[in-house]
């Protein structure tokens, strides 16, 4: 295709299209980030990855802005790319998280290593590696001077992984002033785009016994840990086709020779459509302990709406699939279970397309990757995008 024969955003994109990038440059960028630890629940070790890409950003030319964190978790960053314009508002977001599942010191497990079709690291595919190629991306984009339509802003926030509690006010606010939404989450296990979500809800559950000493009294004592055990089992039992419950964490009991006085749990359910999710949670807050001798509270934590696509999310992804295909690429789109901040945005009704990072396998665990092989396409099909919306 010539860009002379083509409109000129035809032209702009498909020199996007035709971006030289490389994937050993592009892994060899990503490294340090992966390398860069960042559990959720360690804000100083998120802070440090953030300053990181912070500065990653700042060396393309983009406003930084440090907004601290709250609730004890860590701080987010907001990238402004200069415009033409000068608006900031009415452009495109491009709405990613740094934050991991992965304690400090699972380097030593899961280091970054290439092997072959495949590079593992935590936090590599879920999502530092899709955050990393929107930034390069955008740096392939200014150093080729092609020209955007809309102005720019990268948001990086620093709790996803739990569920958003400390930035979901800050997303949707940030949301409400641009156009358009993309999420550099994991591609789905085919490549395709996400185009809706779950709506997801979390409980945390604590069960109350009576404490006595397990060897010279056992009988005297009423198991907090026995009962939790009993509500895990029923818990999990209430998962049907429209709605599932697992269960991810349980802490209970301190010594061994006492009966636990106390245990807790962390519950999640899931499901398709808005009306079975609140009927999952009906049901999560209507449980209650068998025997009356251990209490059961149960306490309902944060909860990310369904996502169902609309006409505009459909348009931008038939715009992403027809970038796909210049690429030679087929660009399925599904709605997805597994939350991002993608459920915020797209239940807003703000057009968001969603899992346009890398793809890869193992994500949460000590085999995550991404396929080597799908860095330049998304990365190409990301910078496409900035330059067709």
């Amino acid at each position: 295709m010539k860009n002379e024969i083509l409109p000129p955003d035809q032209r702009e994109a498909q020199r996007a299209l035709d971006l030289p990038f490389d994937a050993r440059v592009l892994l060899e960028g990503l490294r340090p980030w992966v390398e860069c630890e960042s559990p959720t629940f360690d804000a100083a070790a998120v802070n440090r990855m953030m300053s990181l890409a912070s500065r990653d950003l700042a060396l393309l030319g983009a406003r930084i802005e440090r907004i601290p964190g709250r609730m004890g978790f860590g701080d987010c960053v907001r990238a402004r790319f200069p415009h033409l314009d000068g608006e900031a508002e009415g452009g495109i977001l491009v709405l990613a998280h740094l934050d991991t599942v992965h304690p400090v010191g699972t380097l030593g497990a899961l280091p970054f290593r290439p092997e072959g079709e495949r590079c593992f690291g935590p936090g590599i595919c879920d999502m530092k590696g899709g955050t990393y190629i929107a930034m390069q991306a955008m740096a392939a984009i200014i150093q080729a001077g092609i020209a955007l339509r809309r102005p720019v802003t990268f948001l990086l926030t620093s709790d996803e992984e739990m569920g958003s509690p400390s930035t979901r006010d800050l997303i949707e606010a940030e949301a409400g002033r641009h156009e358009i939404v993309l999420v550099p989450e994991p591609a789905r296990p085919d490549g395709g785009v996400v185009t809706g979500r779950y709506a997801i809800a979390r409980f945390k559950l604590r069960t109350t016994g009576r404490p006595s000493h397990a060897g010279a009294a056992l009988a005297e004592g009423r198991s907090a840990i026995r009962e939790m055990c009993r509500q895990v089992m029923a818990i999990e039992a209430m998962t049907t086709e429209s709605a599932t419950f697992s269960v991810g964490v349980v802490r209970g009991g301190q010594w061994v020779n006492c009966v636990a006085t106390h245990c807790d749990a962390e519950a999640l359910t899931m499901a398709k459509r808005q009306a079975d999710l609140d009927h999952a949670v009906e049901r999560m807050l209507a449980l209650a302990d068998g025997n009356g001798e251990v209490a059961l509270e149960v306490t309902r934590g944060v909860t990310r709406p369904v996502w169902e696509p609309d006409a505009n999310t459909m348009a931008l992804y038939r715009t992403a699939q027809g970038l796909a295909a210049k690429l030679g690429l087929p660009l399925p789109h599904a709605s997805a279970g597994g939350g991002s901040d993608g459920n915020f945005t797209g239940a807003m009704g703000i057009p968001t397309l969603d899992g346009l990072g890398v793809q890869g396998a193992g994500i949460h665990t000590l085999q995550e990757h991404l396929l080597v092989s799908s860095l330049v396409p998304r990365a190409r099909l990301f910078a496409g995008l900035l330059a067709s919306v």
